[in-house]
């Protein structure tokens, strides 16, 4: 079978239409028609029926559109292994949206300078939706905080970084109480839905402050910003290099009440989370050696 041809179909299959699968493919609707008439042809079995203008898949063609989407990700995923022997190829990296501003680029630099015909294809999201990805194969690797539960035998978690809880506020408050500045000041709530921000409520609730909320944003650099501009403080993860300006300051929160050894609340915990065994192995060994030089240097 042809992959492009099955590809092809799932593509007429979305659109409903030969000719407009034909236009985003750059093809013309006679070969799109051949196309499918071969792989018809190929399975021994009607696909598509014409409705007007417009096409839908039989029951066999049906099937075939359910299951052709992982077929056509194993012919991709099995080109590319057969091109790791020549260190060139994709790999597929999640990563939370706070490690952009942070560390990974120098990780994709240094892994870059030892991998250069390697192309990385990078994919934003938030910690359960990456860790989803990549049990469906549709990552080889994440970047993302620690998960609450227990991980199958089948993937693998190396941690990096803590990043405690740190005030951000302006440069002129340098000198102040953290404490008091979460009383007294607005808050720029970092958001509740996310870990980072359910970290924070949990500090803010131990030590009895209820704050004077002014918004809620899931963007630790944009609440960086306004904090900058005066607009309030914020209680945050320490995401690192990537909290830096010259109207900003970081403070250390005090310890909770009752903590042995004066240690701060449990910090967020970021690391690498990859498939094993797989395809990539080498470049993920590289990857997490990057990773930790660079943790490290910082």
């Amino acid at each position: 079978m042809d992959i492009r041809y099955l590809n092809h179909f799932l593509k007429v299959v979305q659109l409903g239409s030969m000719s407009e699968a034909a236009r985003q493919l750059g093809l013309s609707p006679a070969a799109i028609a051949q196309q499918m008439r071969a792989l018809e042809k190929e399975l021994g079995m009607s696909l598509l029926v014409r409705q007007g203008r417009s096409v839908r898949p039989t029951a066999a063609g049906q099937r075939l559109a359910e299951r052709g989407p992982a077929l056509v990700q194993d012919a991709d995923a099995l080109r590319d292994w057969v091109a790791t022997d020549e260190d060139a190829g994709e790999l597929r990296l999640g990563t939370v949206n706070t490690a952009l501003h942070g560390f990974l680029p120098d990780i994709l630099q240094a892994f870059s300078d030892q991998y250069p015909n390697v192309r990385i294809s990078l994919r934003i999201g938030i910690t359960p939706a990456l860790y989803s990805a990549l049990v469906q194969s549709e990552l080889d690797a994440a970047l993302c905080l620690k998960l609450s539960f227990d991980l199958p035998k089948t993937v693998c978690w190396t941690p990096l970084r803590q990043e405690p809880l740190v005030v951000l506020a302006p440069a002129r408050d340098a000198a102040r109480d953290p404490l008091e500045l979460l009383r007294s000041a607005p808050l720029l709530r970092y958001d509740r839905q996310l870990a980072g921000g359910q970290l924070a409520q949990r500090y803010l609730q131990a030590q009895g402050i209820r704050p004077r909320e002014r918004l809620e944003l899931n963007s630790i650099m944009a609440l960086a910003l306004l904090v900058e501009r005066g607009l309030g403080v914020s209680l945050v993860p320490d995401i690192g290099q990537g909290l830096a300006g010259p109207g900003l300051c970081k403070l250390a929160v005090p310890a909770l009440a009752g903590e042995s050894g004066g240690q701060a609340p449990p910090p967020r915990e970021l690391g690498l989370l990859w498939r094993n065994p797989s395809q990539r192995g080498r470049w993920l060994n590289t990857l997490l050696q990057c990773a930790q030089q660079v943790v490290r240097a910082a």
